[in-house]
């Protein structure tokens, strides 16, 4: 009896012994998933898509409820509809009997075109005042410091502003324009100049300087391979200047040698004839170009300044002109510091467009906003803007981030 019993009392232990065996590994496993980061990691995230997937659904629904309640139509079938309005200034023929969908084109052209051109002059611009900064003649570099200070410091808008005054209140009419050359005027209706009238040979001209631009990248990269081979240089930049001049130049002289110009001539209040550049576009491309410039010079400089000059001293030891120095040694190496805050600031000029419609010029903004006072579809038209400069940025940050890989320093 007592042996039974001691048998039942060894059996009842281990069977207690085995679940309160199994509850603590039940708890030290729970216990080792909240300290293991990976697992954590998982639960996080899926709680956050979740905490955005409520949040994403209450804003869609209560705006849906609200729109039906006021009986605000939506959806794009506006798009296929008249849109009723004239466009100031346009790259491509427009009416205001098209539709919003084209009118909404002519303001990402629009906005497109003053981009484009504003990054290119930028980046000129700003180079120069970078490397006028670090000139050793003092008014040189006085001027690049005063330059800088001012620009930098006074609001874009501001700017904007001041230009805009400055062609509509400052230069004179068409009547008393000024004429410093034959074909060019300069008044508060813009900058009207002549250009050559319209001829088939002028196609070609620009396909011949498309052809020179491809030559000489191909001759940049040979030149280039054979100075790492043998160290003998080429004259790359005269060779470049001799094709883009030279190429179209021969195709103009074998086309006829067309001569015939489209100038403008003074009709009633306005002139006709040649290309007239806008008050609104020239100051806001002067605006957008002079403010950043100014943050650009400062990268330039920085990036510049980054190289040591034990580089410049060496370059010198061994007999480089300055110019030579500073295109083959410096610029090289600054490039690499330069590049990621220069991306910044091409993106801000970017988005600093939008500033246009406080000065009257019809880029996106200004376009999509009549649309939207027109239609009332308000969410759609903000949806657009959000999306055509998600659209710029994104693109001017995957050419800067490309070439900004291209040139990194090769790790081995």
């Amino acid at each position: 009896m007592v042996r039974f019993v001691s048998n039942c009392t060894i059996t009842i232990y281990g069977l207690l012994e085995g679940i309160v065996n199994k509850d603590i590994d039940n708890i030290s496993s729970h216990i080792s998933f909240w300290y293991d980061p990976d697992k954590r990691a998982i639960l996080y995230q899926v709680g956050a898509a979740c905490l955005f997937a409520f949040v994403a659904w209450y804003l869609i629904s209560n705006t849906t409820a609200n729109l039906e309640r006021q009986s605000i139509a939506t959806g794009f079938e506006f798009l296929d509809r008249e849109a009723s309005f004239e466009i100031g200034e346009s790259i491509i023929e427009y009416s205001a009997a098209d539709k919003y969908s084209k009118a909404l084109f002519v303001g990402f052209l629009n906005t497109l075109l003053v981009s484009f051109i504003g990054i290119i002059l930028t980046i000129i611009l700003g180079t120069f005042l970078g490397i006028a900064r670090l000139s050793k003649n003092w008014l040189i570099n006085k001027c690049a410091t005063a330059y800088i200070e001012i620009f930098q410091n006074i609001p874009v808008l501001l700017q904007l502003f001041f230009w805009y005054a400055f062609f509509y209140e400052i230069l004179p009419s068409p009547r008393q324009a000024f004429n410093p050359i034959a074909g060019l005027f300069i008044c508060n209706r813009g900058l009207i100049v002549g250009i050559p009238a319209a001829n088939p040979i002028y196609k070609y001209m620009a396909a011949t300087l498309i052809l020179a631009v491809i030559i000489i990248y191909l001759i940049k990269k040979w030149a280039k391979n054979r100075q790492n081979k043998t160290g003998q240089t080429f004259p790359v930049f005269s060779t470049s200047i001799g094709l883009i001049i030279g190429l179209p130049l021969l195709t103009w002289i074998f086309g006829g040698m067309p001569t015939e110009m489209n100038v403008p001539a003074l009709k009633g209040f306005n002139f006709k004839g040649g290309l007239t550049v806008s008050p609104e576009f020239a100051a806001l491309l002067l605006g957008l170009v002079l403010y950043t410039a100014a943050f650009v010079a400062e990268i330039v400089r920085a990036g510049i300044q980054a190289v040591s000059k034990g580089q410049t001293e060496a370059a010198v030891a061994i007999g480089l002109k300055p110019g030579q120095v500073l295109n083959l040694i410096i610029l090289p190496q600054a490039l690499r510091v330069i590049i990621p805050p220069l991306t910044s600031q091409m993106l801000n000029l970017t988005k600093n467009s939008s500033l246009a419609v406080a000065i009257g010029y019809p880029d996106f903004v200004s376009v999509a906003g009549t649309a939207i006072n027109q239609t009332g579809q308000a969410i759609e038209g903000v949806m657009f803007i959000m999306i055509v400069y998600l659209i710029f940025s994104l693109l001017t940050s995957a050419f800067m981030n490309w070439y900004n890989k291209k040139m990194a320093l090769v790790e081995r």
